[in-house]
């Protein structure tokens, strides 16, 4: 059995230990603050997302300017800091969140953006980030394992040396701790406490898991159709309500009909880099041939069964014609850099706690929405001099979401 018999060397252990254990748990960490908060709108070397590209952010930027950016970048672009101004235009005015991190935060995150892992070229989701900090509690649970550990090793040393010295038999460890464990749960007090402390690890993980059900982060499946955003979107640059043609006038944003794909390829017969079979299939949806450009008289037509992406659950009510026509949001504030992808994934989390924070910091767009000009007037004299927020109308009430 193992027996440790210098005292010194036990305290030292002891004292390095948990050290080591405080520092560990007291540290921010840096790449924790980022997954938790960044990653919805930017990405490490993968390119620009919602946000820009943060490769090398610290070369282009000091430490300061950042810190000030990420805690309010609003009250940066109004003190009138023309890099500010430049980024707030460059990215049609989108308003990025205020995080107003501590100074221990705000190092911790500028250090992780000064090195940050390779692997970091792709976003991560929410339920790596659960996944991830699961790790990052069991690592914790295990040094705190093994700092009890070493506190019993050196009481049982104690106890050996004062019992060596009465000329009395000395104990193992093993012994000391089946002494100890069943003094310990003689008591029933002792046995409800380690109930309830394992109770509350399980209920912990269980809450964990929870939290990730629903979040569809990345959420990117095959399509029957391998249609590109990228191409139509950014390199031929045809506008989203082209195609979603209810966008703006409707609660939801409907999914075109291949009569729409038609539109454009009763004529383009071929794809840029998946030639005709693509293509093909819009052609066997509808009954259209290419060859003599008609349509098929007659023909069984089968819709095409596009698989749903972005989807709210049934207790939340979203007014698509609400936000972007009246909100005049862009639809990558919600739906990320569409124009980029050539496979369409959920960009942003769309949790409950996402729309209230957007709502907490977007500003209420009162030019040209003349059907609201009274109200917004009502606004403007009872807010003077501050910002009109989205949640200042409402938008934090339950109602307005859940009806």
């Amino acid at each position: 059995m193992i027996r440790i018999t210098n005292f010194k060397s036990c305290i030292l252990l002891l004292a390095v230990l948990f050290t080591f254990s405080f520092q560990s748990l007291a540290q921010p960490d840096g790449a924790q603050i980022f997954k938790a908060n960044c990653t919805a709108c930017h990405m490490i070397g993968g390119g620009r997302l919602v946000g820009p590209d943060l490769q090398g952010i610290t070369e282009k930027r000091t430490k300061d300017w950042l810190k000030k950016w990420i805690n309010s970048s609003s009250e940066l672009i109004a003190s009138g800091d023309a890099d500010a101004i430049a980024i707030f235009e460059e990215y049609n005015k989108s308003v990025m969140t205020n995080f107003y991190f501590s100074d221990e935060d705000s190092e911790a995150l500028y250090t992780y953006l000064q090195s940050p892992p390779i692997e970091e070229v792709a976003v991560l989701g929410v339920n790596e980030i659960i996944a991830e900090e699961g790790m990052k509690d069991s690592t914790t649970m295990m040094i705190f394992a093994l700092v009890l550990l070493t506190l019993v090793f050196v009481l049982t040393s104690v106890k050996n040396s004062l019992k060596e010295s009465l000329g009395q038999k000395t104990e193992t460890v093993s012994e000391t701790l089946i002494v100890q464990k069943n003094l310990f749960f003689s008591k029933i007090i002792n046995k409800l406490f380690v109930g309830f402390f394992i109770a509350i690890i399980v209920l912990k993980f269980a809450f964990d898991a929870m939290m990730g059900v629903g979040v569809t982060t990345n959420y990117q499946p095959e399509q029957p159709i391998a249609f590109s955003h990228k191409i139509h979107a950014g390199d031929n640059g045809i506008d989203c309500n082209y195609c979603h043609t209810s966008a703006r006038t409707s609660k939801h944003s409907s999914i075109p009909s291949a009569n729409v794909c038609m539109n454009c390829h009763a004529n383009i017969v071929s794809g840029t880099t998946t030639g005709t079979a693509e293509i093909q299939k819009i052609y066997d949806a509808i009954g259209y041939d290419p060859d003599s450009r008609t349509y098929i008289p007659g023909y069984e037509q089968k819709p095409i069964e596009w698989v749903r992406i972005h989807n709210l659950p049934d207790l939340a009510y979203f007014n698509h014609s609400q936000h972007v026509n009246v909100g005049q949001l862009e639809c990558k504030e919600c739906h990320g850099a569409i124009e980029e992808m050539d496979v369409v994934k959920q960009s942003s989390d769309l949790t409950m706690g996402w729309c209230i924070e957007c709502h907490r910091e977007t500003e209420v767009k009162m030019e040209g929405n003349d059907y609201y000009t009274k109200m917004h007037e009502k606004m403007k004299e009872k807010y003077a001099g501050e910002k009109i927020t989205v949640d200042k109308m409402g938008g934090l009430e339950c109602g307005k979401c859940h009806y």
